[in-house]
């Protein structure tokens, strides 16, 4: 097996949990495999003229040390001397964010960077879903008051409130017609309408709990059901919802049957979905996790999986073909079709 040479753009080290990070996973993966790892903050990256740089540190982790003791010094180098560049910094999606996947653009047709950083420039987790209007619930997106009121009271029953650029569940909030605090949330979620947020008509099926589907180049290949805790409404784990074991139904397949080829003619290797009852809630692609509850519950090592995907994408990436039609660097992946 040729030896691969990786760089994880992430979170700082000693912010990681081991018991559930999925960037953790991907980086012993790697290590096992002799290949090198090396990690940096997206703050780190840079351009010297056209050429990117990252000032990153090498990566070795030893059996009971923590994850930062594993890091060596930092060092400059260019995104060229890697064949891989992971870019699984956790969201906010905010400019700092964006900033980075151009400097991940610069990488050299030889580097090959997933996800795509043209892609989770231009399909944001939340909005992404609105691509596929037949399978979300009804949706609005908008900073206008009396219009999110309206939207609520045209409802049958409850409304889910949320910041379109949040995760982990925070921010989201629960209300229905004739709520005399519909308006206030409104007024706090938007800032007295200044900013946009999602309104969207409430699954009751959450109280079942919210399913996340792992899909690899746009496959299906793990799930787990994420339960709400007693007195809340989110389905995530930072939330304290609970994972159990779960199977696909026909619904999630079909799901799944429409977003795969999107997501793989997009260079969005590694995707969670989100699906509560038979409706589609997010595409999670900037840094999905739930490989290691999934290996808990049905022992799939996806992230061997990846690190699989990666080693035949750069066999590509160097021997000068194009990646599923993707430009290579420099340039955006173009329109949903």
């Amino acid at each position: 097996m040729r030896r691969l040479d990786l760089l994880f753009v992430m979170d700082p080290l000693h912010t990681i949990s081991v018991a559930g990070d999925s960037t953790w996973t991907l980086m012993l993966e790697a290590q096992a495999r002799g290949w090198g790892v090396s990690w940096c903050t997206p703050a780190q990256l840079s351009a010297r003229g056209p050429e990117a740089w990252a000032r990153c540190a090498p990566f070795v982790h030893r059996p009971g040390a923590a994850p930062a003791d594993g890091s060596g010094p930092f060092g400059d180098r260019p995104l060229s001397s890697f064949d891989v560049v992971w870019m699984r910094k956790d969201p906010p999606f905010d400019m700092d964010y964006i900033f980075a996947t151009y400097l991940l653009d610069l990488a050299p047709p030889t580097t090959v960077v997933r996800n795509h950083p043209g892609s989770i420039r231009s399909f944001n987790e939340k909005l992404f879903t609105l691509r596929f209007p037949e399978l979300i619930v009804p949706t609005l997106l908008t900073r206008d008051l009396r219009e999110a009121v309206a939207f609520a009271e045209a409802q049958p029953d409850r409304v889910v409130l949320k910041p379109w650029d949040g995760n982990g569940g925070r921010g989201v909030l629960v209300s229905r017609k004739g709520d005399p605090n519909l308006r206030s949330m409104l007024e706090l979620l938007t800032g007295e309408g200044r900013h946009h947020i999602i309104v969207q008509r409430h699954i009751p099926e959450i109280t079942r709990g919210d399913k996340r589907i792992v899909l690899i180049d746009g496959a299906p290949r793990g799930q787990i059901l994420r339960v709400p805790g007693a007195g809340d409404h989110r389905g995530n784990m930072h939330a304290g919802a609970t994972v159990e074991a779960c199977d696909l139904s026909p619904r999630d397949r079909q799901i799944c049957d429409r977003l795969g080829p999107v997501l793989r003619a997009h260079g969005l290797l590694f995707v969670g979905i989100d699906v509560i009852g038979d409706w589609l809630t997010e595409i999670n692609v900037t840094s999905p996790t739930g490989l290691q509850e999934i290996h808990r519950l049905s022992g799939a090592s996806l992230w061997a999986e990846l690190s699989d995907h990666v080693l035949a994408l750069s066999d590509v990436a160097r021997s000068g073909q194009p990646l599923s039609g993707l430009p290579l660097s420099g340039q955006s992946a173009g329109s949903v079709q």
